[in-house]
């Protein structure tokens, strides 16, 4: 339901064209072999989720978006809904290391990055590092950390390496971090600053399953005999498979009125845009950061690759627009008074802005 009535008394800007490419550059066009092996890449990764997890079709093609589009991305949701499940599943689709992370309120930043260990027999220091040196780094209940280990987390997302006695460390690459956050509780917990929150390419919230979904669980439950999910390597993507995926979505094509597109959706949410949304102001705070055009652009192009296309088109941003706006959308105290979400927000955007 839109909240505010739209404008109709402007038009978008027609884009300017850009500059052609070289062939056989790094933005070159993708090949029909391309397109095939990142198609049975997806399609692997997806059979395993098939095997683990019901329902939460959007879940995992989010968590698959982000891993080729090279992000990081935080799932919310109420407790059992299968939110380390998911990540889980993801890490075991591909050979790489894997390190689990349980926040707690007494949770250090040496006991995630790493430390530093005085050896005695050699009469030096040692370098012992964290559980965040790993290609798949589960934050479970990211929101429990305290700000100063909050803060080390900032530092690995944002650069790609670590910092231990003054020393950097690289993280090994490809790198991804899956946090997950419980909204109900509040007691022992710490709300992510804003500068944390928008190094998430994307927010996704699960929702519950309906009773088919929930019936279709305990039936895979109770005919596997566990409630561990399977962790064999058979199907496993290798490394360069996920490298192959994040260089191959940087190729896909995007043209200029799609780059519009996104720059305008973002611009829209600060109350700019071709069709500025009148009495935004007093249910937005403060709007998506230009770091969200570049997310949205990222994410068309991951999810054109996963889809066997070489280009981006407007429902590729529209599919992800939630996703990636919600977090990076900060509301009034008035519209959290009067029950208004970002979510609402985001409809009232796309519904006002026109897609190319």
């Amino acid at each position: 339901m839109a909240l505010f009535p739209p404008r109709q008394d402007s038009v978008m800007p027609e884009p300017t064209p850009g500059p052609a490419v070289a062939p056989g550059t790094a933005t070159s066009p993708l090949s029909r072999d391309d397109l095939s092996r990142a198609a049975l890449l997806a399609d692997r990764i997806r059979s395993r989720f098939a095997s683990t997890l019901v329902g939460q079709e959007d879940l995992r093609e989010a968590l698959l978006a982000t891993m080729t589009a090279s992000g990081h991305i935080l799932i919310e949701s109420v407790p059992g809904l299968a939110k380390t499940t998911a990540a889980q599943t993801l890490a075991s689709s591909v050979s790489g290391s894997f390190k689990r992370v349980q926040c707690t309120p007494d949770l250090m930043p040496s006991d995630l990055v790493g430390t530093q260990v005085f050896d005695f027999s050699r009469q030096s220091f040692s370098t012992q590092l964290g559980p965040i040196h790993a290609n798949f780094v589960l934050l479970d209940e990211i929101n429990r950390s305290n700000a100063k280990t909050q803060s080390a987390m900032l530092e690995a997302m944002a650069e790609g390496a670590t910092t231990i006695g003054g020393q950097r460390y690289p993280l090994p690459q490809p790198f991804m971090v899956i946090a997950t956050q419980n909204p109900i509780e509040e007691e022992g917990t710490y709300n992510l600053p804003e500068a944390q929150m928008d190094r998430f390419m994307i927010k996704a919230v699960m929702t519950y399953p309906t009773a088919g979904q929930e019936t279709q669980m305990l039936q895979m439950l109770t005919s596997r005999g566990t409630d561990m999910a399977r962790t064999d390597s058979q199907g496993q993507l290798s490394l360069d498979d996920v490298s192959f995926l994040r260089i191959a979505a940087r190729r896909v094509h995007v043209a200029d009125p799609i780059m519009a597109y996104a720059v305008d959706l973002a611009a829209t949410s600060r109350g700019a845009g071709s069709r500025p949304i009148q009495g935004l102001a007093s249910r937005v705070r403060l709007g998506a950061s230009p770091r969200a055009s570049i997310a949205l652009v990222r994410i068309g192009q991951a999810h054109a690759l996963l889809s066997g296309r070489d280009y981006v088109i407007p429902e590729d941003l529209k599919g992800f627009a939630h996703q990636v706006l919600r977090h990076r959308i900060l509301l009034t105290f008035e519209a959290l008074a009067d029950g208004v979400t970002s979510d609402q927000v985001i409809d009232t955007i796309l519904e006002t802005v026109p897609a190319p």
